[in-house]
């Protein structure tokens, strides 16, 4: 299905919360988590589209990022389960999850200040035959580590970056190290990417580029998710909205049927 299509396809789809998707990639079923008393997670069922561009949206302490580490393994949940394209993904482990194809950023980036650019491109890259004794006593991983920098190269070259490559992470700015985390992920090659707060912290110029960025990355066939707070953005580049509150989804649709929504209003 192309980017396109998958668009056009949700217009027909009923905006009301755990509406069936005509071509899911993710899809939660009755996915839980507590802290002590407070229920911060507590999602009955939940499709993400295939392709698409979905907005994950709601106050803070609505339980976004909980769901986020919930479902890449960087937290467990205390019941429920979710399918990635298919395959179950509870109980697995972050490292686990990101070889599956679900790759995702944070809030706060986890760029290694102490390596390069380039290095920390490197080291974002799947299946490395050099990291097992064989692959590295008989030379096997020398054409793929050209490859792998040849491939970590272009990617910063196209998130304007190239030039910074030889430098240490930890001497971006909080825009740029944005920028490094987006372009790391694609070094994992991810059919699903989860962005938490792309926008946070980047000025407006810097913002439209990591929109078109994004774009970009659907079009060329991957799913993206991502929490934001900044309304513009949300309505302006997102295919489906998913808001939550307390822990639950209490709508989702089109941006043009979630705006006027009075449980979002409220």
């Amino acid at each position: 299905m192309s980017a396109d299509r998958a668009s056009s396809g949700l217009q027909g789809v009923d905006p009301r919360p755990g509406v069936p998707k005509p071509d899911p990639i993710l899809v939660l079923d009755g996915v839980q988590r507590s802290f002590g008393g407070l229920q911060a997670v507590n999602v009955a069922h939940l499709e993400f589209p295939r392709r698409a561009i979905t907005a994950l949206i709601g106050p803070n302490g609505a339980g976004k990022t909980t769901l986020f580490n919930l479902l890449t393994g960087f937290d467990h949940a205390d019941g429920g389960a979710w399918r990635f394209d298919g395959a179950p993904l509870h109980g697995k482990r972050a490292h686990e999850v990101a070889r599956s194809g679900m790759v995702r950023t944070f809030q706060l980036t986890k760029a290694l200040s102490r390596l390069t650019l380039l290095d920390n491109m490197l080291l974002a890259a799947p299946g490395q035959r050099g990291e097992h004794l064989g692959g590295a006593l008989l030379g096997r991983w020398r054409s793929q580590e050209a490859a792998n920098r040849e491939e970590a190269e272009a990617l910063l070259a196209r998130f304007g970056l190239a030039p910074l490559q030889d430098q240490f992470a930890g001497t971006l700015s909080g825009g740029q190290r944005k920028l490094l985390e987006m372009a790391r992920s694609l070094m994992a090659h991810p059919r699903l990417l989860m962005l938490d707060e792309p926008m946070a912290g980047v000025n407006p110029a810097l913002r439209e580029s990591l929109l078109e960025h994004i774009e970009g990355i659907r079009q060329e066939g991957a799913t993206v998710i991502f929490i934001e707070h900044d309304m513009d953005v949300v309505m302006g580049s997102s295919d489906w909205v998913v808001v939550m509150s307390e822990g639950r989804v209490i709508a989702e649709g089109p941006p043009a049927a979630v705006g006027p929504n009075p449980a979002v209003i409220d």
